[in-house]
């Protein structure tokens, strides 16, 4: 068995789209549309729960709501807060799996990638990464 985490991606306006928010690149969403995308991401986790192959997942604040820490050239920490560029793609939520291949997660994330939404809504990738067991991993 092996550990993996898979991301889904999102933009800020698609947190808005799902408040309602038409915007160019998205239409709004209503009521409905939101239920029936929690419903068919709930019924993944609780599938994922009764294989036990769910080690964690949760969805994410949008990103006007991301604190970025870097290192400024003196030495100090520089902090940002958002809200970012509208067309910029982030980690919207993820889950980390435990499962026994690469191909039974691509089938997991093939699955995220079918969730309902509004024609004409954005589509965006899921991700998947293994996650290192040790130091010896990284070469």
């Amino acid at each position: 068995m092996a550990k993996y985490l898979v991301m889904v991606q999102g933009t800020q306006t698609d947190y808005e789209a799902m408040r309602g928010k038409a915007t160019p690149g998205s239409p709004a969403w209503d009521e409905q549309d939101v239920q029936a995308m929690y419903a068919y991401m709930g019924a993944i986790n609780d599938d994922l729960s009764k294989t036990g192959e769910l080690v964690d997942g949760q969805g994410l604040a949008e990103p006007a709501r991301i604190r970025t820490v870097t290192l400024g050239e003196d030495g100090n920490a520089v902090i940002t807060d958002g809200p970012y560029s509208e067309t910029e793609e982030l980690m919207a939520g993820y889950w980390v799996l435990e499962c026994a291949s690469l191909e039974r997660v691509t089938e997991i994330a093939d699955r995220v990638t079918r969730c309902p939404q509004p024609e004409g809504a954005p589509v965006h990738p899921v991700v998947i990464r293994p996650i290192l067991d040790g130091a010896g991993d990284v070469t």
